[in-house]
């Protein structure tokens, strides 16, 4: 489905799958869970199959992660 086909700007209902996901409800994009960025479900390439949240970009991913405690907080000297 492309955002063009008549589910208007609403946000999609999604279940988040190993390397695919399965639309519940029709919509256009989803929300990052770290930025609250809209992605259109064609840009969508980042998620959480564990935590089912999607991320507008691997910088985004990696953060959930750190948040979630999976990657150690790295500090910059």
């Amino acid at each position: 489905m492309n955002r063009f086909e008549g589910s208007g700007n609403r946000e999609a209902k999604i279940r988040y799958l190993d390397g695919d996901y399965q639309l519940i409800s029709a919509g256009s994009h989803v929300i990052c869970a770290v930025t609250g960025a809209q992605i259109p479900l064609d840009e969508l390439r980042y998620w959480s199959i564990a935590r089912q949240e999607a991320y507008v970009d691997v910088a985004a991913s990696l953060e959930a992660d750190k948040r979630a405690g999976i990657l150690p907080n790295q500090s910059r000297a």
